[in-house]
């Protein structure tokens, strides 16, 4: 997986000393209340984490994978804080047992602490064109219905509402969708 820039962020792979911010942003219920089952399933300890980032390394496959987001370094050279998660990956499908969709998802989950700065369209954005960069030829983002702010991302980075679904999850979620601008052979021939 290749590292991603913006102005402010860098996106990157985690790695095993991220695991004290994956364990703060995944026992949060703000952060989970829309991203894990009902009721919210929250991260206890710092061995879930630990796994958690050993199968986020798995899905690397060049194209799809999860990033860490963080600020870019500070003028005195210090490292910025990591702000959050940013994936690109197959999304799985409704059914009774897991199964791929066949469709690309890409979805973002930042810390409190940096809600309002405009990480998350910004980040978002960049990993968008990596994956129509990469030749993927429709990406979608699913959010749960009362989630307003990741469905503003959504609209912000130039996927288009669909309405609600329920083909992922085994939830009903609201569908957003973005066709690739140079079409199904983007990034075949690089």
């Amino acid at each position: 997986m290749r590292a991603l820039e913006t102005d402010r962020l860098t996106l990157r792979p985690f790695t095993a000393d991220d695991a004290d911010f994956v364990l703060d942003l995944y026992s949060r219920m703000d952060v989970q209340r829309y991203i894990s089952g009902h009721p919210p399933k929250l991260m206890k300890d710092r061995t879930e984490a630990v796994a958690l980032i050993e199968a986020w390394a798995r899905r690397d496959d060049g194209t799809c994978g999860i990033w860490a987001v963080q600020e870019k370094a500070a003028e005195d050279n210090v490292a910025g804080q990591l702000t959050g998660t940013l994936l690109l990956k197959p999304i799985p499908a409704s059914g009774p047992e897991p199964q791929e969709s066949g469709d690309i998802e890409i979805g973002w989950h930042f810390h409190p602490d940096f809600w309002g700065r405009g990480y998350a369209p910004e980040a978002a954005a960049a990993l968008l064109q990596h994956g129509f960069d990469a030749g993927l030829p429709r990406i979608v983002a699913v959010t749960n219905p009362a989630n307003t702010a990741s469905m503003r991302v959504c609209g912000k980075i130039g996927l288009q509402a669909q309405g609600t679904t329920d083909r992922y999850y085994n939830k009903t979620c609201q569908l957003f969708t973005a066709d690739n601008p140079a079409g199904n052979n983007a990034g075949a021939e690089s």
